[in-house]
């Protein structure tokens, strides 16, 4: 599990493909003061595990199902990308429940500078995952712990404060860059629960998958 806050940016040194899967190797600092063989590492928002790592540099595996769903792909040489070690039990938690699980993969709409902010809008490749989404609730992108300012039918919008956008790699994303997104995992969560339960007492139709605001103010939801 991490928390969404990034503790630096690495460089893509090495990468090897084989169909779909790939191994890729990524310079950095900090990330190796505690490295271990096996440790899971946050590499812009995907989790991957360590399986070889030197004095300047950590190697890690990308099976297909993650080639698929996620932004790894389209890496490039030279690519800064952000990073983060799973957290630690008796550290702070500055940012929120973040598993590492990309949801979508979203396209940049918009880049607009707010006063002291910057703000994005981000169009995900499956919009099904916004109604996880909340205003005020929490994103993650490139694995970065966001707060939501709005949500649409098609958009997610951020907005970023200089140290976030100066300690992340959202400093080099523009419109039509494409980002990892991953949503709140609690409210899939408490979407699966809700499900299952009215599954099990035959809901409006005796089946799953309809969920409605009679049933939520009759289990006493709302």
């Amino acid at each position: 599990m991490f928390t969404g806050i990034i503790e630096e940016i690495g460089t893509m040194r090495r990468m090897t493909r084989q169909g779909q899967a790939m191994v890729l190797t990524i310079g950095c600092k900090k990330i190796l003061e505690d490295v271990h063989l096996g440790d899971s590492i946050s590499v812009n928002g995907v989790c991957l595990t360590v399986v070889q790592y030197d004095e300047s540099s950590i190697t890690v595996d990308v099976m297909p199902e993650t080639f698929r769903r996620t932004t790894l792909e389209r890496l490039h040489i030279g690519d800064a990308v952000n990073l983060e070690r799973a957290m630690l039990a008796g550290g702070r938690f500055g940012g929120h429940i973040v598993q590492g699980h990309v949801d979508s993969t979203g396209i940049i709409t918009s880049r607009t500078p707010e006063a002291n902010a910057v703000v994005f809008q981000v169009e995900p490749a499956d919009p099904g995952i916004l109604k996880y989404m909340i205003p005020h609730g929490s994103i993650t992108i490139d694995g970065i712990s966001l707060t939501l300012v709005q949500v649409t039918k098609q958009h997610a919008t951020v907005s970023i404060i200089p140290h976030t956008l100066a300690q992340t790699v959202l400093q080099h994303k523009k419109p039509g860059d494409e980002v990892n997104l991953e949503a709140d995992v609690l409210g899939k969560y408490i979407e699966k629960l809700l499900l299952s339960r009215e599954g099990e007492s035959g809901g409006a139709s005796g089946k799953q998958g309809s969920l409605t605001e009679a049933f939520l103010a009759e289990n006493g939801f709302i």
